[in-house]
């Protein structure tokens, strides 16, 4: 735009809404997931009114809250961005603005700002089973309350706590001489050039910050207690430029989403069945650049490939910028914090200037607003996800919950066309709601099989998944597609009759922590 802002910015735009707040869906957060759910519903609800109520005050979601130096997607852009809209640039990892900037685009194209409520925080939504609808209470983020009422409700918010990240209880914090900075929270005024900066972390936010920092001319140290694995990826990918040169915008969107898929997934199928060539594999260009001591004590975990996350390294820049002594990898444990900085373990001194604990993110699933059934509460460790999406005993709900293993958009798409195949099946049957029945014989698991520490501590706080379809979630975008597109609507479910409470949990056996992800 002519004025250098961005399309479907700021809170002066209305939402597009009855006096009354009455709409038929009501969708919460406006970053990936919810600007993709607005899109579908405009394409294949179009009789269906709705709303989008965001807490903060533009469109981006993560993409609007993470400003640490070097933010960036950890997935390959293509198939991170909407199937609809085609990514215009050749690079396969894109800048956290740059993504920003791309779904307040494709918001402002379709019309979706119009619909958007920007600082309105849900705090809770209450269904009626004799009036069919939610009462969502929201709170302004100009003081006043106000309320809303849905047909049906879709929480398009992330899992990620907006209000704070994880941070250890480390001994002797408030001794330290300098300044300490969560990414989460990075200072629009924090200089870092010619500064000593320890970044105590290894996981995606940490392997994207050193190199930044170093960029600015920080001294960047990378303090890991354990190593995580780590595969570069070629910026500039020869075969997406020849595809995106040659072929027109949309087939070649198609045609690259198409190919990346199919090598994530071919190579997640492969750590999965023989872990140790994936490890091989992981292992050995970093063996070739930095020696084999150097790669076996700080870049080979002892967990398999895909238990975590990987952690994806643009054209390898974390490995040039140690290996030309721009930047440290420590491998330690923290002693305690002392006024110059960090006494490991060992008994080493990290001096620092600046401390960023990169030590992982909270999670707090519908961005901790409540639910309740007829005047039950809602306690999400008692319900099982349906179909990666709708909970057990809630009717006319659903959240987006992204793959753990691809682009999360995948998935949230997915879930979303899934979302506007129930209304219109609704619409046609003549149902006023409906809602998932847990099965007697529901075998729980985890709904994110991950060993990662921010899962972990989260597992009694998230609902659980089953064994078998369609209470399971395979990590298999393809068959996942298959399942969800083209799967009985109303398999599992039960209408316009009210749900019973749920169980109490102490009745349920425990869900057992994940030996490592399922297909």
């Amino acid at each position: 735009m002519s004025d250098g802002t961005v399309a479907g910015d700021g809170p002066t735009t209305p939402a597009r809404e009855t006096p009354d707040h009455t709409v038929d869906v009501l969708v919460i957060g406006a970053g990936l997931s919810g600007v993709g759910a607005a899109y579908r519903l405009q394409t294949e609800c179009p009789d269906r009114t709705y709303a989008v109520l965001e807490a903060r005050e533009r469109i981006g979601g993560t993409w609007d809250l993470f400003r640490y130096p070097g933010v960036r997607s950890d997935s390959d852009v293509f198939t991170f961005s909407y199937l609809f809209r085609p990514w215009e640039g050749e690079q396969t990892l894109a800048d956290g603005e740059s993504i920003r900037t791309y779904i307040a685009d494709v918001a402002a194209e379709n019309g979706i700002d119009r619909r958007i409520r920007f600082g309105t925080t849900v705090v809770h939504a209450s269904w009626s089973s004799e009036a069919a609808r939610w009462t969502v209470t929201a709170q302004r983020s100009d003081g006043p309350t106000e309320t809303w009422s849905c047909g049906f409700l879709y929480a398009c918010s992330g899992y990620y706590d907006y209000t704070g990240g994880h941070t250890p209880d480390f001994p002797g914090l408030d001794d330290f001489a300098g300044q300490v900075v969560h990414p989460q929270f990075w200072p629009e005024d924090l200089v870092v050039a010619g500064r000593r900066v320890v970044v105590i972390g290894s996981g995606a936010t940490a392997v994207t910050l050193v190199p930044a920092l170093a960029r600015e001319g920080a001294h960047p140290v990378m303090l890991q207690r354990t190593p995580t694995w780590v595969v570069s990826q070629r910026q500039d990918d020869p075969v997406t430029r020849r595809l995106k040169r040659r072929l027109p915008p949309k087939v070649a969107h198609r045609v690259v989403r198409a190919r990346n898929l199919a090598l994530g997934q071919a190579f997640y199928q492969l750590s999965r069945r023989r872990p140790d060539l994936a490890r091989s594999y992981l292992s050995k260009p970093i063996v070739g650049r930095m020696g084999p001591e150097f790669a076996a004590e700080h870049f080979t975990p002892s967990y398999d490939p895909w238990d975590q996350r990987l952690c994806v390294i643009p054209d390898s820049d974390l490995l040039k910028i140690v290996e030309r002594g721009e930047a440290e990898v420590v491998t330690d444990r923290v002693d305690r914090f002392v006024p110059e900085g960090i006494r490991l373990v060992s008994g080493r001194v990290l001096e620092a200037d600046v401390v960023v604990t990169a030590t992982g993110l909270q999670m707090k699933l519908l961005s901790g607003f409540s639910l309740d059934v007829d005047g039950v509460p809602v306690v999400l460790p008692e319900r099982a996800v349906y179909r990666g999406l709708m909970l057990d005993g809630v009717p006319n709900f659903a959240l987006a919950i992204g793959y753990v293993n691809a682009s999360w958009s995948l998935r949230a798409d997915l879930s979303s066309r899934y979302v506007c195949r129930y209304l219109n099946h609704l619409r046609r049957r003549r149902r006023g709601f409906g809602y998932p029945v847990r099965p007697a014989d529901l075998e729980e698991r985890p709904v994110m099989p991950l060993r990662s520490g921010y899962v972990q501590r989260a597992l009694t706080t998230l609902p659980v998944q089953g064994s078998r379809d369609p209470w399971t979630v395979p990590q298999n975008y393809v068959l996942d597609s298959l399942r969800m597109r083209l799967g009985r609507v109303d398999e599992g479910l039960r209408f316009d009759v009210a749900p019973a409470p749920a169980a109490a949990t102490a009745q349920r056996p425990a869900v057992p922590t994940p030996a490592g992800v399922t297909a």
